[in-house]
């Protein structure tokens, strides 16, 4: 994950500026509410909703546990089919091998598929330095990047934008890529759709080269998935003469009947549909139909890391629906942003300090951009336990210790900032593990109880500058326990 992401502060800092903004919390709030109220109902229409849930959960740790056996299945048979299989460590190789492939078909323009993965390793910048236009077809992805800006959501990148500021957006810039807007444009849903399809039509139907991602690959057959609502997925994967997907190494299933299970919890999970209107799947390259060259390139970046840790591997379960990011309280009051990764919200806490590691000062912050209430892991299609995840991650920041990195186990020191809460944790054990101390600290407490101050000097600030110090109670449970119960044995 590279380019604007990084070098970003801590979420703390980052948020509180979004709070701040009013219109961009009441586009989210909209936008999230709507999401959430439709999937539950859609939901609710499975009354095996629970067993979809788990077999789901089994079929991605299955294949976790057997990843490489599934990975080289898949690149037999997508070899077999016709297509060519790369294999990327990291983001730098995966740009390197994507502009290589385009530099080789003469071309200097690409049409691309909405792609979390293309976003994780920055394609777009790597190709704009490379003297390649890398057009987005995906409407709310149009949005993005026409207006210089950056997705916020996995599911709808332009969430925070509303239909007065997508309308100014077209106004002033499609004209610089292309086919302007039409004049007069409004800001209505419909004449904002036709602008975006007749400014894109013309780009399909020249572009000879298209990049995208993929949903699922299935070692089976070595078939490729995209789910979409749009059709422009559609266009880039059957009209350009060559196509380059980019996917990650997770995104693998063994067999072709898996997709029976997540045909219906992923868009019931992400568009509350019963069914995602477009599902496009291919299998190599067929004469006379679809693109003569298919290049599939695998990216690790930072993923068998992550699956090297048994607690942490469950985040690549993730299926990216997003419906874990339109339940979460913070999420909808700090908006995609604040993140500082193509991957907000919930999974993105656990998701991008793991690919990337700890090191940074955002990355540090994110397992703590939560209040672990536990709504992402209840609406989560493949029951990733996200809350077990964040205080994995935690521990990790504060206390530091053996991890994963490059395929080498190494040691990491604990992150800046956190000598106050070690601290803090080093006393409360020395307390517990001594019952006669602990007693006492609790009568002392009791009987100073009026001199408790409203806020807390120092390091503590920080926690009761937005809520109160819980009060003291007149006596501690042992010795409420003692008095109505007797002497605890």
């Amino acid at each position: 994950m590279t380019g604007v992401h990084l070098g970003m502060p801590a979420f703390p800092d980052a948020a509180r500026e979004a709070v701040r903004d009013d219109v961009l919390r009441a586009n989210l709030r909209r936008a999230t509410h709507t999401i959430r109220d439709k999937r539950a109902r859609a939901v609710a229409e499975l009354a095996d909703w629970d067993r979809l849930r788990a077999a789901g959960k089994a079929v991605k740790d299955h294949t976790l546990r057997h990843l490489e056996r599934y990975l080289l299945q898949l690149e037999q048979a997508v070899t077999a089919a016709g297509g060519t299989v790369h294999w990327a460590a990291d983001a730098e190789e995966a740009n390197r091998i994507v502009t290589g492939l385009i530099r080789a078909t003469g071309e200097r323009e690409v049409v691309k598929v909405k792609s979390m993965a293309t976003q994780e390793i920055g394609l777009n910048e790597a190709l704009e330095a490379a003297g390649i236009a890398a057009y987005e077809t995906d409407l709310a992805e149009l949005i993005v990047q026409l207006g210089h800006d950056r997705p916020s959501h996995i599911l709808v990148p332009a969430i925070h934008r509303n239909r007065a500021e997508i309308r100014d957006t077209f106004r002033a810039e499609m004209g610089r890529w292309g086919r302007p807007a039409p004049d007069p444009l409004g800001d209505d849903p419909r004449e904002l759709a036709e602008a975006a399809r007749l400014h894109l039509r013309e780009k399909f139907l020249r572009a000879k080269v298209a990049v995208s991602g993929a949903n699922f690959m299935v070692a089976e057959t070595g078939t490729m998935v995209v789910f979409e609502s749009e059709g422009n997925g559609r266009m880039c994967l059957t009209l350009p003469e060559t196509l380059i997907s980019v996917v990650g190494v997770e995104k693998v299933v063994p067999t072709f009947r898996d997709l029976e299970i997540f045909l219906q919890t992923l868009p019931r999970s992400s568009t509350a549909e019963r069914m995602n209107p477009y599902t496009t799947m291919w299998t190599g390259t067929t004469d006379g139909d679809g693109p003569s060259a298919f290049h599939l390139v695998l990216l690790d970046n930072g993923r068998t890391d992550t699956l090297a840790d048994e607690v942490g591997r469950q985040a690549l379960r993730c299926i990216r629906c997003s419906a874990c990011l339109n339940v979460c309280p913070v999420y909808e009051r700090a908006g995609g942003h604040a993140y500082g990764s193509v991957y907000p919200g919930p999974i993105g806490a656990i998701l991008s300090p793991q690919l990337r590691g700890t090191g940074s000062e955002i990355d540090a912050s994110l397992p703590f951009a939560s209040t672990l209430c536990g709504a992402c892991y209840e609406v989560c299609p493949v029951a990733i336990d996200i809350p077990e995840v964040l205080v994995h991650l935690r521990e990790r920041v504060v206390q530091g210790g053996p991890v994963t990195r490059d395929g080498i186990r190494v040691t990491i020191r604990p992150a800046h900032g956190h000598t106050a809460e070690r601290a803090a944790m080093r006393a409360a054990r020395l307390l517990l593990d001594h019952p006669a101390a602990l007693r006492a600290g609790e009568r002392l407490l009791a009987r100073a109880r009026r001199l408790r101050p409203r806020r807390l000097p120092g390091p503590g600030r920080a926690w009761t500058a937005t809520r109160e110090l819980p009060g003291i109670p007149a006596e501690s449970f042992r010795d409420w326990w003692t008095r109505e119960r007797g002497t605890p044995q």
